[in-house]
């Protein structure tokens, strides 16, 4: 991997803790532009227009942003970063970036490797030349050993140290092409041995078009058929982590206390994602971009798709980061409305017991709760939901209502 220019950002941090049926079209790269606001789905921040372009490389990148493109020398695939491997940018807490991120749907070798022919045989005009780049490369990665997806980074944020939190603020997620992918393959899933149900891979493509004003998911009820579903937008990164210590990359597949392939689909604009600190710099990295995800993400994937995103970093110093949080093992999540702690494990009901452990925990730090009181109120009022089954390593996350403690 090839460093980018070391970049100090001017933004000074600001982390504090809270209390608290379609037509279907051909598509080009000029078929489709996402609206003015920040969140381009229309669900929450603005409406999408069927205006997007194909968000190419360095196209459209605001004047003065610090800007992480996914080209072949700044990704891994297959596997995620670890201490050994050397920063491609160093920012300082409170910076921002500009990242671009490569979806593995399209490239991988069960779909021929070649995602210009790939997606050319649905249709579609506009590919990601970063994408057909790196499937043409010699970049480092052995199908069937290594995982499939595709990560930006690593990214140095000096002054992070072992003990610390590194807090990622999700700020603007942009789609950079206006369809994606569903697959199921392999016999993964949470059915294998049923699906599949014919061959090794069976791959949905899936456009994005507009209804009642705004931007929806789309694929057809059955092959061929010009019958639709269409379902909400709601972009996230399924990887987002932080480096692991010793010289050997971890597979991309598992989550672990470094993040990774956590898949949750709370990790949507106006988020923040916390990951205790494995190895000084903290090293992270984001990819596995996803239009939309239901949790569980059943079938494997959700709907794959390569997204911009715009992201803060920020450092939380032990002392701090054991006051609001208590001893973090794992990734956390607050939204506006939610403290989401996780818990994982290969087995779903351990992955459960792991996260209620971690949710008392969190109650007792940040609010001062008995223990007892606090996995009674989880029973009344708190929802602990499957992130997904599929990864090898299962995730459950919880909600807890911070408006509750108001």
């Amino acid at each position: 991997m090839t460093p980018v220019e070391n970049v100090s950002a001017s933004i000074r941090p600001r982390w504090k803790p809270s209390r608290g049926k379609a037509a279907t079209r051909r598509i080009t790269t000029t078929s489709w532009r996402p609206g003015p606001h920040r969140d381009v789905t229309g669900l929450k921040y603005g409406v999408a227009t069927l205006t997007p372009v194909i968000l190419q490389t360095g196209d459209g990148v605001p004047q003065g942003a610090t800007y992480l493109p996914s080209t072949p020398d700044h990704v891994l695939w297959g596997r995620l970063p670890c201490a050994a491997d050397r920063p491609v940018i160093s920012v300082d807490p409170g910076a921002e970036l500009v990242i671009d991120t490569i979806s593995h749907e399209g490239i991988l070798e069960d779909q021929g490797r070649d995602p210009k022919a790939y997606f050319g045989a649905h249709g579609v005009d506009g590919v990601l030349d970063d994408a057909i780049a790196l499937a043409a490369s010699e970049h480092p990665r052995t199908w069937g050993v290594d995982g499939p997806h595709v990560t930006t980074g690593p990214i140095e944020v000096r002054g992070a140290e072992v003990g610390d939190l590194l807090a990622i603020r999700v700020l603007e997620t942009t789609p950079r092409v206006p369809y994606g992918v569903i697959s199921n393959r392999h016999g993964r899933g949470a059915l294998p041995g049923e699906y599949p149900l014919d061959g090794d891979v069976f791959s949905v493509f899936a456009e994005v078009t507009e209804r009642d004003g705004r931007a929806v998911g789309t694929l057809p009820l059955r092959p061929g058929s010009d019958e639709v579903v269409a379902f909400d937008l709601k972009p996230f990164l399924g990887i987002m982590g932080v480096a692991v210590a010793g010289d050997v990359r971890p597979h991309s597949v598992p989550p672990g206390p470094h993040g990774g392939n956590i898949d949750i689909n709370l990790l949507t604009v106006g988020s923040t994602l916390y990951l205790p600190v494995q190895v000084a710099g903290a090293l992270a990295y984001v990819g596995d971009p996803h239009f939309a995800q239901g949790d569980g993400e059943v079938a494997l994937t959700a709907m794959e798709a390569s997204l911009r995103v715009r992201l803060g970093f920020d450092v939380i110093a032990r002392e701090d980061a054991v006051a609001s949080f208590g001893e973090l093992v794992g990734p956390m999540v607050e939204t506006s409305d939610f403290l989401v702690p996780t818990g994982m494990d290969e087995d779903l009901d351990v992955a459960m017991q792991n996260c209620v452990r971690a949710a008392i925990a969190l109650l007792q730090a940040r609010f001062g709760m008995d223990p007892r009181h606090a996995y009674a109120y989880l029973s009344a009022a708190t929802d602990f939901d499957i992130s997904q089954v599929v990864d090898l390593v299962k995730g459950v996350h919880a909600r807890i209502r911070t408006s509750d403690f108001a």
